[in-house]
C-alpha cells in the first residue's frame, strides 16, 4: 500500500472515531447524574410504638439511674521529683443511695485503699465522702454524704430469696468510668461461691451474663420490676474485661449487713467464746471438724460445758470437734463463720460435736466477738 493510502485509512478511523465520541457526549450522559446533583431525603417510616420490654427497660433507667453514684477512690502519692504528697485517682466504682440521710452503699474494695472518696451524684456534682461502716469479709462498705435532699434518692429494695435462674435482669453503673451506662440480661446461676477481699468465702452469689465491667463495682442488679436484688461485686474474665460472667452479693445480705454497718461501723460477729484450731493442725492430728483449742472462763462455750483441747503428761488430749450447727455440716473455718452469721448475738443455736469417738448435741448461746 503507497504512504497516501496509509494516510487516507488514518483520517477515516481518526473522522469515525471523533463522531462516536460525539454521539455518546449527546446521547450517552443523558443517563448520568453529576455527583453534585442535591438528593431529596428518603421518607421516613413510621415505626410504631416500642415494645413492652423497650418501654419497661427505659422506665427502669429512669427512675433508678438518679439512685446510682460514681465513686472515686483518692490515694496520697509522694512525688517523683520532691517529698510532696500528692492525691491521685487509683480506682473508681460505683455506688447506690441508701437512704435519705445521705448513705451510700458500696463495695469494700472499692474504696478500701482510698485516703480520699469522692461521690459523684445524678447531677454531677461532686461531694466529699466520709466512711461509715465497712465488712471486708461481705465485700461491703457505707459511706455518708452531705449533698442536697433532693438528690437523695434511695433506691427501691428487692428481695433475692426468691429468685429464679433464667430471670431478667438489669446492672447500672459506670464502667470504665462511663457514667450512667444499664445493661441487660438474665440470672444465669444462683448459690455461687466468691471470695471476698479478705480471702473470706462469700456464699449465696448471684451470677448474671448481664455485662459488668470494671467500674460496675458497688452498683446495683435490679430485677424487671427496678427493684434491687444485689450489688455487683466481681467479674470472672481472663482478661479483666467483660467475658459473659458477673457476680453479685444478694439484697438479703445487704439488708442484714448494711443496718449493722451504720449503726456499729463493723459487723458485729457472733460467736461460741472459744479459739478454734488451724485447719491444718487439726489435719495433722487426724481431725476432721472444727477442733476446739481453747474456751473462755464463763462464756458460752464454758458455760455449755465444752471441753479444750490440753496437754496430759505430754501426751495432747483431744478437745470437742464441731461438726454440725443446726444440723448443717461444717467442716472448715470458713463454714463455721457463715454458719454463725446466720444468727444474731444473743440466740442459741445446737451444736453437734464429737468427744471421745461419741456424738452429743450441745445448746449454745452467741455472744459477740471482735
Amino acid at each position: 500500500m503507497s504512504t497516501s493510502s496509509k494516510n487516507k485509512s488514518y483520517r477515516s478511523l481518526l473522522i469515525l472515531l471523533f463522531i462516536a465520541v460525539g454521539l455518546w457526549l449527546v446521547f450517552g450522559t443523558k443517563n448520568f447524574r453529576p455527583l453534585n446533583q442535591h438528593a431529596e431525603p428518603r421518607a421516613v417510616t413510621a415505626r410504631g410504638d416500642l415494645a413492652e420490654d423497650e418501654k419497661n427497660t427505659i422506665d427502669i433507667f429512669r427512675n433508678t439511674s438518679p439512685s446510682v453514684v460514681y465513686i472515686t477512690s483518692i490515694a496520697l502519692r509522694r512525688g517523683v521529683f520532691s517529698l510532696n504528697a500528692v492525691e491521685i485517682p487509683q480506682g473508681t466504682g460505683s455506688g447506690i443511695v441508701w437512704d435519705t440521710e445521705g448513705r451510700i452503699v458500696t463495695n469494700y474494695h472499692v474504696i478500701s485503699d482510698a485516703n480520699r472518696i469522692q461521690v459523684t451524684m445524678s447531677d454531677h456534682s461532686a461531694h466529699k465522702a466520709v466512711l461509715v461502716g465497712a465488712a471486708p469479709d461481705k465485700d461491703l462498705a457505707v459511706l455518708q454524704v452531705s449533698s442536697p435532699q433532693h438528690l437523695l434518692q434511695p433506691i427501691p429494695v428487692g428481695e433475692s430469696d426468691n429468685l429464679l435462674v433464667g430471670q431478667k435482669v438489669f446492672a447500672i453503673g459506670n464502667p470504665f468510668g462511663l457514667d450512667y451506662t444499664i445493661t441487660s440480661g438474665i440470672i444465669s446461676a444462683l448459690g455461687r461461691e466468691i471470695n471476698a477481699i479478705t480471702g473470706r468465702t462469700i456464699r449465696g452469689v448471684i451470677q448474671t451474663d448481664a455485662a459488668i465491667n470494671p467500674g460496675n463495682s458497688g452498683g446495683p442488679l435490679l430485677d424487671s420490676a427496678g427493684r434491687l436484688i444485689g450489688v455487683n461485686t466481681a467479674i470472672y474474665s481472663p482478661s479483666g474485661a467483660y467475658a459473659g460472667i458477673g457476680f453479685a452479693v444478694p439484697v438479703a445480705e445487704i439488708n442484714r449487713v448494711v443496718p449493722e454497718l451504720i449503726k456499729h461501723g463493723k459487723l458485729i460477729k457472733p460467736g461460741i467464746g472459744a479459739s478454734l484450731a488451724d485447719e491444718r493442725v487439726a489435719r495433722r492430728l487426724g481431725v476432721e471438724g472444727i477442733l476446739i483449742l481453747d474456751v473462755e472462763k464463763g462464756g458460752p462455750a464454758d458455760r455449755s460445758g465444752l471441753r479444750p483441747t490440753r496437754q496430759y503428761r505430754g501426751e495432747i488430749i483431744i478437745g470437742d470437734i464441731i461438726s454440725e450447727v443446726n444440723g448443717d455440716r461444717v467442716l472448715s473455718y470458713d463454714d463455721l463463720r457463715t454458719a454463725l452469721e446466720k444468727h444474731k448475738v444473743g440466740e442459741t443455736i445446737d451444736l453437734t460435736i464429737i468427744r471421745d469417738g461419741q456424738v452429743l448435741q450441745v445448746g449454745v448461746q452467741l455472744t459477740a466477738i471482735n
